[in-house]
């Protein structure tokens, strides 16, 4: 049998005068003190150290033994090494916007206190009299030793005659020479003054204005200013770490509260600093506590921090350990920091290929997007900045001459009304018109995919190695693998739609997966993101998720991705006053705080003509911004389609000469001569139509609009919809 024997763990002997303190439970499994070698120095009989910690595994090295100089260096690798530049000036967009910056605010101080050189001469030359006085006051009290007068008093009512003696003698000395100097410089003011009356009204104000000036500088009280303020900043307490240790001690985490209690458990790795317009703090948090721990109450966070809650922004430290905070506050609420103006406002044009500007982050560092071979949702609340996050998306499209956009607002309100300009397809409207018209441009993209791989399998692989659209098979015209850009503002009225609702799904997920590698985006942006609104294949597979406000942990996490919410991701915790600002996922590895860009409706409609002219002088305006006779897209009319459209939601069965009225009403130009047609013809004419889908036309009840009931030809609803089943599979 063989003997298996335990190795076990002991604390390294330094020498027989040091040994550590060992708990009781050390050891490996005995549940006492490890044995250690008995001999001690001295003794003759003492065993070599290396027999007596045969079999012992010595986990801990002593403080002693110091890595060689190999191991000391290569655990440099690991270290954080801080930028020798700032990071402002290696980005030379952040550079210039920080040069912009400080030009302006000088220009502005600068402009400020010219426009009130009138009131601060005003000022001086009231405040002069007061600072004649204390000047003469001044004077007349060194030249007479006012200074020392306590002193004599003092003598006085101590009756100390040598003091008082001793202390007159060296007032009479002081007196007599300050006296004359005193006397001198009263003799050169009058000179001066004599002088200056007989030189020229320049020579008066040359000299008098500095003399004011100052005496009205001396005699400006303490509690006043001279000049007004120019620019107020923002006034935020410094970060400090006792600040930063009160604050956690204030979440209620037991850990926390076991390190702060016993003192220590909370480290920082680096010092705090500031960075950009605010200041950051890296944090150890006590063993057992992450960063996730700390972002899931960052509302008590800013209540320790005393900072409004816009200012205050935990996030973990995603290249080190779960326990490692980076704590960035700032000294203003995010929500009331003017935003810069977008980069491609006002010149420039843009490549889908390659980041896109869409937002800055909390410390006002630019974000970019980066669109192709990614789809893009947009979720919010109603008046959260939906629709402007999306305006910039399709700004950026549009600055991409080689891109064809295809734009549907389904609000009906024209946010998106710049698009007419450049878009391929355009829509506007919630009416069921606009909807058939989108659902028609999706299926000619759905289409279109197909052609666009058949083209890409037949690229030669030394062009295409990839099987995916480059820049350089986008510009090639001929190949049409052109980027696709097919926008949808308000998108769940159309997946909602009770005619066209599932169908638009199901194009939509078929696209989002499809068209990735074909240069084909999807931008999708809904204020209702929810299960019946946001169907789940579309959500699920969208790359790009950008949420602002929203209500719920379960609209959170349909729109950022499962356990977001748990994870600390919370766009829950926006305000109504944090418009534009909201969580953005899928373009870093980590989610970021963003606040897209503001562009309205002037300015977009300006970089719109701007396209506009380039698309022209490319060549590459197309569809309804090249003829806008049409406001819409030619939609493929489908009798059945329409005439589902057009029954009542609680009606089961409608006279066919009331469907033909609707009928015409639904489009004019195609069924208005059916509705001038008599009763009896209208209902012939939509049997005759109906016939070659299967559908009859049998008598049904119905009530006219006296009231009177009768038995005429009609249709059944559920007929239609086994009709529309059929032809849609």
């Amino acid at each position: 049998m063989t003997d298996h024997t335990e190795a076990e763990v002991i604390p390294f002997r330094r020498n027989s005068d040091d040994v550590p303190d060992i708990p009781p439970s050390f050891g490996s499994g005995h549940g006492g003190e490890p044995p250690l070698p008995s001999a001690g120095p001295g003794n003759a009989g003492e065993e070599d150290p290396d027999d007596a910690l045969e079999g012992v595994v010595l986990v801990d090295q002593p403080d002693s033994v110091q890595p060689d100089l190999r191991t000391r260096f290569l655990g440099n690798r690991t270290a954080q090494h801080r930028p020798i530049i700032a990071p402002w000036l290696r980005d030379q967009a952040e550079a210039k916007e920080t040069v912009r910056w400080a030009v302006a605010h000088a220009l502005h101080v600068t402009a400020y206190h010219a426009v009130r050189v009138p009131l601060y001469a005003m000022r001086l030359t009231l405040r002069s009299p007061r600072g004649a006085w204390r000047v003469l006051s001044a004077a007349a009290r060194w030249a007479y030793d006012a200074e020392g007068m306590p002193l004599r008093l003092e003598a006085v009512t101590r009756k100390d005659a040598d003091t008082y003696l001793k202390l007159s003698r060296q007032r009479d000395d002081r007196v007599r020479w300050r006296r004359l100097v005193t006397g001198a410089g009263v003799l050169g003011v009058v000179l001066a003054g004599a002088s200056l009356s007989q030189a020229s009204l320049l020579t008066d104000v040359l000299a008098l204005v500095p003399m004011v000036a100052v005496l009205g500088w001396i005699g400006t009280p303490e509690d006043k200013r001279i000049l007004d303020v120019a620019v107020v900043a923002p006034k935020a307490q410094k970060l400090t770490s006792e600040i930063v240790i009160r604050a956690l001690a204030s979440l209620g985490i037991a850990e926390i509260n076991k390190a702060v209690g016993k003192g220590g458990g909370i480290t920082f790795p680096a010092p705090i600093t500031r960075d950009g317009p605010g200041w950051r703090a890296d944090v150890d948090l006590p063993y057992g506590v992450t960063a996730t721990d700390i972002m899931e109450r960052r509302d008590r966070l800013a209540s320790g921090l005393r900072r409004p809650m816009g200012c205050v922004w935990p996030e973990p430290a995603h290249d080190q350990h779960a326990g490692r905070l980076v704590l960035w506050v700032g000294d203003q609420d995010m929500n009331q920091v003017k935003p810069p103006p977008w980069p491609l406002a006002n010149g420039g044009k843009a490549d889908l290929f390659k980041p896109v500007p869409f937002g800055t982050d909390q410390r006002g560092r630019p974000i970019v997007l980066t669109l192709m071979y990614a789809n893009a949702l947009i979720a919010a609340m109603p008046g959260m900045g939906k629709t402007f996050a999306l305006r910039i998306l399709a700004l950026a499209a549009a600055l991409d001459l080689t891109a064809e956009l295809r734009i549907f607002e389904l609000k009906g309100t024209g946010d998106l009304s710049f698009g007419e300009k450049v878009a391929h397809h355009y829509g506007s409207g919630r009416d069921d018109e606009t909807i058939a018209a989108c659902v028609a441009s999706l299926r000619q993209v759905d289409k279109l995919l197909a052609d666009r791989a058949e083209t890409v399998k037949k690229l030669p692989k030394d062009v295409c190695p990839e099987n995916k659209v480059t820049r350089q098979l986008a510009a090639r015209r001929s190949l049409g693998l052109f980027p696709l850009v097919f926008i949808v503002d308000e998108c769940q009225e159309l997946f909602t739609h009770p005619i066209y609702g599932s169908e638009a799904a199901e194009l939509c997920i078929r696209i989002i997966k499809l068209g990735r590698a074909l240069g084909v985006i999807l931008l999708l942006a809904t204020q209702r993101p929810d299960k019946d609104s946001l169907p789940t294949g579309v959500s699920a597979n969208v790359g790009i998720r950008f949420c602002l406000k929203v209500m719920g942990q379960i609209e959170n996490d349909m729109v950022l991705g499962t356990s977001m919410y748990r994870n600390g991701v919370r766009a829950t915790t926006f305000s109504k006053l944090d418009k534009g600002i909201g969580y953005l996922v899928g373009e870093a590895d980590d989610p970021q705080l963003a606040r897209s860009y503001y562009v309205d409706n002037p300015a977009a409609d300006r970089i719109a003509d701007r396209a506009r002219a380039m698309r022209k002088a490319a060549g590459t305006l197309s569809g309804f911004a090249l003829d806008q006779t049409n406001t819409m897209p030619e939609a493929e009319v489908s009798l059945i389609e329409d005439l589902a459209a057009v029954f009542g939601s609680e009606e089961d069965k409608a006279w066919s000469q009331t469907l033909v009225d609707r009928l015409a009403e639904l489009r004019p130009s195609l069924y208005g001569a059916w509705a001038a047609l008599a009763p009896t013809a209208k209902a012939q004419q939509l049997a005759a139509a109906l016939k070659p889908y299967g559908i009859s036309t049998p008598q049904v009840w119905g009530q006219d609009e006296t009231g009177k009931g009768r038995n005429l030809k009609g249709v059944v609803r559920d007929h239609v919809r086994e009709a529309l089943d059929r032809a849609r599979s």
